[in-house]
């Protein structure tokens, strides 16, 4: 088997919000999809199921459950039971009820900056109010700020908001890490909400640790997010779980979407089991051209942007480039007017940033790098 991921596909005019949002001339290198196309087992899938040609109310099948948690099992050697799961039709979504189900109006939520923008926006939506903490950068590495995070956690602070690994630091929490922040969370009494989608997107030989793994005694506060949307290339097919091992923290997760979300629909279930189920090769070739992109993309920011600068990108296909040292009042404009959108850093919580994803075909990388070097180098 062998995908093709170097062929670009032509996605404009396709109602698609990472392309149709910019005019033609523009690459959109911003919102957190790929353009590469999804396994074949899902497209079968889905043919297969568009061609039964009736569409009703869908129920989530026990192969789905099966097909999950045996991917889970080989990729992790996290063995989980089928009751654990709750079907959502995003991870977004699962933010939101978690800061709805376990703090109350008025009470805190934490979670650690620069991140993805719904971290911020779920706590206020849900009138929670938002803590953040800065990350700390030592060693040329992203850290985890657990002394900060200790200073800054009030009475009343009920939940915390973890990504795992980080979108847009790219990091790959290590078990240690895991478990030390699970032991805060012990510690002060927190619900730790754990988003794990970005977990099969590992670019280096480091293992993602799923925190209920990493503190197994600890299921009791632990909520874990996850989709095949990132992974597979599925967003727009809408479908995402939750991991809650602990009955009565399920139950008070579920609580609060009850009449409000929609339970997934048939092409969503479909393509999940295909995508779990038979997806294995195909996302190993996907992690081989990412990072063959990743190396491309932090080779010419050394080389030919001096003004910039990335920390190395260990998981997920998005890049988070400094332009603090630019002379640029804004510089995410200045990529615009150069022909390349990327993702302005004030809405993950750091104005200095510019959010970049490579995953699109080489060719496609290339062509806006070269735009870049004239908007930034």
């Amino acid at each position: 088997m062998h995908s093709d991921f170097d062929t670009p596909v032509d996605r404009t005019g396709t109602a698609s919000f990472k392309w149709d949002k910019y005019p033609d001339d523009v690459l959109p290198l911003w919102v957190a999809d790929m353009d590469f196309v999804s396994p074949a087992a899902v497209v079968t899938a889905l043919r297969e199921r568009a061609a039964h040609g009736v569409f009703g109310y869908a129920l989530a099948p026990d192969s789905l459950s099966d097909a999950i948690s045996a991917h889970l099992a080989t990729r992790y050697g996290w063995r989980i039971e089928p009751e654990w799961l709750v079907w959502l039709p995003s991870v977004v979504p699962g933010l939101n009820l978690a800061c709805r189900a376990f703090a109350g109006p008025g009470e805190a939520v934490m979670t650690v900056t620069p991140v993805y923008p719904p971290f911020l926006e779920a706590p206020p939506d849900q009138g929670r109010r938002l803590v953040t903490v800065p990350a700390a950068f030592a060693g040329g590495r992203w850290q985890l700020p657990l002394e900060a995070m200790e200073a800054a956690v009030t009475k009343d602070t009920r939940v915390l908001l973890f990504c795992h690994p980080h979108n847009p630091l790219g990091r790959v929490w290590s078990k240690d890490e895991v478990a030390a922040l699970v032991d805060f969370c012990r510690r002060h009494d927190l619900v730790l909400c754990s988003d794990e989608i970005h977990c099969d997107l590992v670019l280096d030989e480091l293992p993602h640790v799923p925190a209920a793994l990493a503190a197994p005694a600890d299921a009791d506060r632990i909520v874990t997010l996850m989709s095949p949307s990132k992974t597979f290339n599925l967003p727009g097919l809408n479908f995402a779980f939750a991991i809650i091992a602990d009955a009565e923290l399920r139950r008070r997760f579920q609580r609060p979407g009850e009449g409000l979300l929609p339970f997934p629909g048939c092409f969503a279930i479909a393509a999940a089991e295909a995508a779990y189920r038979e997806g294995g090769d195909w996302l190993d070739e996907l992690l081989a051209y990412l990072r063959g992109n990743r190396d491309l993309l932090e080779s010419f920011v050394t080389e030919s942007l001096p003004g910039v600068t990335m920390a190395h990108v260990e998981a997920t296909y998005l890049a988070w480039l400094d332009v603090r040292g630019l002379d640029h009042a804004d510089a995410a404009k200045a990529c615009l007017e150069a022909g390349v959108a990327l993702s302005p850093g004030a809405a993950f919580g750091d104005p200095g940033f510019l959010r970049l994803n490579f995953a699109c075909p080489r060719s496609t990388l290339q062509e806006a790098l070269r735009r870049l070097q004239a908007a930034l180098g």
